[in-house]
């Protein structure tokens, strides 16, 4: 005799790079399975893989993680998250006033949001002329920036990231898209850039949107109150 068939609810939910709304449900035990399976690993990469394939099977596909901002993806796995085990996250935080001492704190996930800079804009103005048009970086470019990592040194996979998530480079007559550029092309022309000029490229991604929450905490040994910043699913989960 089949066993009785179990139900499980939707919500919705809006995605914060588009707006869109879009349905979602909890995590199920043999998803969770493959998330903890990964955590036990510690290997980021193996975590990052499971989380992207949790969002992937709780919106239905709808949240094209592949091609997704990664701070679309944390937000939506943070709210499957909430529904699924609740909606309190139990963390520990460094006291940032002797970088040593830990705190025990609870955030409501409810109180997480995505934060966007009000002057941002993916449009940079490198000269009167030349305008480059950036995009957000996704799992797809972030995973494959992550395998480059093991061959490459820090400095060399940032700009190579930065690169990645080139998206157009404009002058006044024409329009060259990501299909017209070379990786060596694309190389070259940072290199030929001026220090002012790629401090105005790591501005959109300083600004860019962020999952991110403020907290105090007060340290125990020196009595101390601090504002601790939360950022990315490394300090909300992982």
């Amino acid at each position: 005799m089949a066993l009785p068939q179990l139900t499980t609810p939707e919500y919705t939910i809006e995605v914060p790079s588009t707006g869109d709304e879009i349905k979602y449900r909890p995590f199920l035990v043999k998803e969770e399975k493959v998330l903890l399976i990964a955590l036990e690993t510690k290997i980021e990469s193996n975590i990052n893989d499971a989380i992207c394939k949790i969002v992937h099977e709780c919106t239905n596909g709808a949240s094209g993680y592949q091609d997704s901002p990664l701070f679309d993806i944390e937000y939506l796995f943070l709210n499957i998250r909430a529904k699924s085990v609740g909606d309190v996250l139990d963390l520990q935080v460094t006291c940032p006033d002797d970088g040593e001492t830990q705190v025990e704190v609870q955030v409501g996930i409810e109180d997480i949001d995505v934060r966007i800079t009000e002057d941002h804009s993916p449009l940079i103005q490198l000269t009167e002329d030349i305008t480059l048009v950036m995009g957000y970086p996704t799992t797809k470019i972030s995973k494959h920036i992550s395998d480059l990592k093991e061959d490459d040194s820090s400095t060399e996979a940032t700009f190579k990231l930065i690169q990645a998530c080139v998206q157009e480079v404009r002058d006044k007559d024409t329009v060259y898209g990501k299909a017209d550029m070379s990786d060596k092309e694309l190389t070259e022309f940072f290199d030929s850039m001026t220090s002012s000029q790629l401090e105005q490229v790591n501005e959109f991604f300083e600004t860019m949107p962020k999952v991110r929450h403020e907290i105090k905490v007060k340290n125990p040994k020196t009595k101390k109150t601090s504002e601790v910043v939360l950022e990315g699913l490394a300090d909300f989960f992982v």
